[in-house]
């Protein structure tokens, strides 16, 4: 005997995302519950209505929740397109990208040392790229309550090296993230991959310092570079945390997410800045 179509909504409410999508093959039943604003309201985040109306097109209309969730997998801009939101369509986790605006970047607004403009490539209306400094230091903030709970996240700063790179691939810069008062374990990385020609040229000109200073910071590790992007960005990973339990107040609390380079005290440019994601890491 079928079971009511009301009692497989009730069940469907229960699984995953997933778990909903695929049922859809198992009866027209299953299929119809599982269409149902009952069982999507279960996956949107909590907050969605704040969410939309946060929006770039806070005015669009949704015709059902599976709808609006189909919307929120493909991303959309909020806070005056300074971030982007997104839910993972299998698990139903949340993301965001903070924007480089979103960022506090030490000297930005200062144009002998970064650049802002639009860029083509870029999913935001500006971008900024750094023209030259010896200070680097990057910050972005992001509350634990706007996240999934009971998840593990991680912080990528999004980058791309351009034409006009120097001063980028021997000094590692550090990443760090700091929940609360507690500041994670810090790590080296490189800013772009090794170009093995263009050390041995920058060395002529710097000396030993840089490989002094090399071997300080990565002695006993393994070369941390960033990492190619579907959307032909890199990444550099900024370290990981985790959420807290649903419904915890007490466990809202800031994240800082860090990479700074302020001891070579070397010039570096070529690098531009398009934003920190935050997403879940998944286990491989």
């Amino acid at each position: 005997m079928m079971l009511p179509e009301a009692c497989v909504a009730n069940i469907l409410s229960f699984t995953t995302p997933a778990d909903t999508f695929s049922s859809a093959a198992v009866s027209s039943v299953f299929r119809v519950a599982g269409d149902s604003d009952f069982v999507w309201e279960r996956f949107l985040p909590s907050d969605y209505s704040r969410l939309i109306s946060r929006s770039t097109d806070h005015h669009r209309n949704f015709s059902s929740k599976k709808e609006l969730y189909r919307c929120l997998c493909e991303s959309i801009l909020i806070d005056n397109g300074r971030k982007i939101f997104k839910i993972d369509k299998l698990s139903g986790k949340v993301s965001y990208i903070l924007s480089a605006r979103d960022l506090s970047i030490t000297w930005s607004e200062l144009r002998h040392y970064w650049s802002w403009s639009r860029r083509s490539d870029s999913r935001f209306s500006e971008g900024v790229e750094l023209i030259m400094t010896d200070w680097l230091e990057i910050n972005g903030t992001i509350q634990t309550k706007a996240l999934s709970p009971n998840t593990k996240y991680a912080a990528y700063l999004i980058t791309k090296v351009t034409a006009r790179a120097y001063g980028l691939d021997l000094v590692p810069a550090e990443t760090s993230i700091k929940v609360g008062n507690y500041e994670k374990q810090k790590k080296a990385t490189y800013l772009t991959c090794l170009d093995n020609k263009k050390q041995q040229m920058e060395r002529v000109f710097y000396g030993q310092r840089e490989q002094r200073m090399t071997m300080d910071e990565v002695v006993g590790t393994q070369r941390r570079e960033p990492e190619m992007r579907d959307d032909g960005w890199m990444e550099i990973e900024l370290g990981e945390f985790e959420t807290g339990r649903e419904g915890d107040e007490e466990a809202d609390t800031e994240v800082v997410m860090s990479l700074t380079e302020v001891k070579g005290y070397r010039l570096k440019g070529g690098i531009a800045i398009d934003g920190i994601e935050v997403r879940p890491k998944y286990q491989n």
